[in-house]
Parts: structure tokens; sequence; C-alpha cells
């Protein structure tokens, strides 16, 4: 029996049935691979105006595969992709049944959870779909999220360790480490033992520099989150750096959740799957109440850093979240305005208001995580 050609397979899945002439009946393998992809993306609505690929199962409930196979339903759809896809093609995949075509049983589905495996995407789509949970289902919806959360704790300690590792200052030191030494300062003060027939310099005295110290002054660093929709992963990585920052010397960390109400959720910081559990998107969006009430918590005002993660789409006063911000930076306190905390930190901001915020002493950008680890320290090593 003839091998089908792989080049004229991918064609031939790219196209759909009406190409089979062309190409050549798939093997069972590619068959297989056509009725997944056709059992996700035959929903779109506009592929016969469009006369775009057609091949493989319909969604369940809609319309029959005209080859007459069985019809997929979601659990053996997600078998199916784990045993016929790489790994990078299942996550897109997922992602697209959950956020393009919402198909909530992917989350909310008890058959599905115990075997769908834990990423981003999907913790995403159980905070948006999590209120729809029974206990049971909310039990393993937990695991996803405790899954995901722990590897993004994993990423970002080592990156905020590196940031807090310690800046080095221009004092010597006697503490002989290989991460302290002064290169430079040695050159300098050993070039009289410098040997031109060997065309080597011999080091008689090294040098050192010190490490700035942390547990001199106490700082705050007071994360003001906006949990609306669109801001969601922002929230989740403002958590998990939360988590990171808690409990290290000289600093003190306060975690903040807004849309039109004000809630402070501190004292979740150190568990962050139970404080993404507790998070309630949606609703408008009051960036000058939630400032304003982490503007009440400063204890020193030049000894705070005020960080607001937010799209700058303000449904509350302008003018009073601008008079609150200038008021910060007068006193000497450090605001941020993020309009991203992801690890792409690709914004998309209401930039006229974040350029108002930023005429009276806000610093307006977009950080990853590892790039506000690294803004805080280098702010507590002066």
């Amino acid at each position: 029996m003839t091998q089908p050609d792989p080049g004229l397979e991918r064609w031939r899945l790219i196209l759909g049935s009406p190409a089979e002439g062309a190409c050549g009946a798939l093997g069972a393998q590619a068959a297989g691979r056509d009725q997944a992809l056709g059992w996700l993306y035959g929903r779109d609505s506009d592929l016969e105006q469009r006369g775009v690929r057609k091949g493989g199962n319909k969604p369940s409930g809609e319309r029959s595969a005209g080859d007459g196979d069985s019809i997929l339903n979601t659990v053996d759809w997600l078998d199916s992709i784990h045993k016929l896809f790489p790994k990078e093609t299942i996550e897109r995949l997922e992602r697209d049944a959950v956020e393009r075509y919402e198909i909530h049983e992917v989350v909310t589905d008890p058959a599905v959870l115990e075997r769908i495996e834990p990423n981003p995407t999907l913790l995403r789509a159980v905070l948006r779909t999590k209120h729809l949970m029974n206990p049971e289902v909310l039990a393993l919806a937990r695991r996803i999220v405790d899954q995901v959360v722990q590897e993004l704790l994993r990423k970002m300690a080592t990156e905020v360790r590196k940031a807090f590792h310690g800046t080095r200052s221009r004092r010597p030191s006697q503490w002989k480490q290989a991460r302290n030494f002064d290169f430079h300062r040695t050159i300098r003060t050993n070039l009289g033992h410098y040997r031109p027939d060997e065309k080597r310099l011999y080091i008689e005295h090294p040098h050192f520099m010190s490490r700035t110290k942390r547990s001199l002054d106490q700082w705050q660093m007071i994360l003001i989150v906006d949990q609306s929709g669109s801001m969601l992963s922002s929230v989740i990585h403002s958590a998990v750096t939360a988590a990171c920052l808690w409990g290290l010397p000289g600093l003190k960390t306060h975690l903040i959740a807004f849309d039109t109400n004000v809630v402070d959720l501190t004292s979740d910081v150190t568990d962050p799957v139970e404080l993404l559990m507790k998070v309630q998107l949606g609703g408008g969006t009051d960036i000058a109440k939630a400032v304003e009430y982490g503007a009440g918590l400063i204890e020193n005002p030049r000894r705070a850093i005020v960080a607001v993660v937010t799209d700058f789409y303000e449904g509350g006063d302008e003018y009073r979240l601008i008079r609150t911000v200038k008021q910060m930076a007068e006193q000497g306190t450090q605001v941020l305005g993020l309009a991203a905390l992801d690890e792409e930190a690709n914004p998309s901001y209401d930039r006229d208001l974040a350029q108002r915020l930023a005429n009276v002493g806000a610093h307006i950008g977009a950080m990853t995580p590892g790039e506000l680890a690294a803004f805080v320290a280098e702010r507590i090593g002066r």
C-alpha cells in the first residue's frame, strides 16, 4: 500500500476536503488530526462564505461529519490532540478552545479537568469561569491554579533573588568573594608588578567592593492592581511577584486589588493560589479610590514605592487621581504606573492619562516581574 506524501498531506490539512482530489486521501494519523482540527475550527460561522477548509468532524450538537464518523465530545477531543500533536500545538489548540470559542467544558467539566495539562492559558480560563463551578469542579480547578502558580513562583523567585542579591557599592571591603572582586582597582594598584618579559601582571594586593546593606532602612512596596477582565495576566503576575517579594529583608509588601471597590489582599500574599481564587474579575474601574487607599498605607514617604498596575482607563475621578499621585511624588514617594506586568510586557493603555500622571512625577512604563524586582532592589540599595 502506497504511503501518503507528507507534503501533500500538510496541504490537504490546510485546504480541507475539497483538496482531496489534488492531494490524495489522508493517512490514518493525518485523518485524526483533520478530525480534531475540524471539531474546533469548524465552529467559525463564516467558513462557507470565505471558502475556507471544512474537513473533519463538527462540534458536538451542531453539524455531524460528512464521512459519518462518530462525533467527538470535549473529552475525546482532548485525548486525541494529546496523542496527535506536539506540545506547542496542543497549547495553541487548548488556548483557542478556551479563549476564541469559549468552550467552557474545558474548565468546568470534571472529566475534562482530570485529563487536561495545566498551563497559563487554562489558569486564566479557570479564574474567568470559577463562578460557574460547583465545589467538586472547583477543587479540581485548584490543581491547575496550584501547578501553574508554583511554576511561576519558581521562575520569578529566581529573578527576584538575582535582583536582590546585592548591588555593589564603591566602598572597599575586606570580605573576599569572587563576586565582589574590584577588577579595575586591582589592576591599577598592581601595575608596578607587571613583567614585560613574561607579559604577566602579578597580583599582590587584590581589592574587593562591599555590598549595600538592605536591613538598615525599612521600605514599603505597595502593589495596587487593576482586576478588571482585561488585566487578568497582570493580576496573576502581580500576585506571584508580591509572594516573591514577601519577607525580603528591609521590605514590607502590600497587595491591593481594585475595580470600583478596593480590596486589601495583603493577608493572602503568602498563598497566591488562595489569593487568585478570591479575585473577582470584571466590573468598572476606580483607580483614584485605589491609589488614595494605597497612599494611606504609607509610613515613611521617602521609603515607599507605590506601583499601580492598570490600563489607565479611569472610570472614577481623574483629577482626584492626578492630585493624589502629585502629593505622593512631592513628599518623596516613588510612584510607578505600570501598563503591563507579564512576561511579554505588551502595553495597552490610555496614553493621555498616563502622560498626565508622568507630568506630576509618576514613572510610567511596562515592566516584567523581574524588571520590577530590579527597580525595587536598586531603590532600596541606594
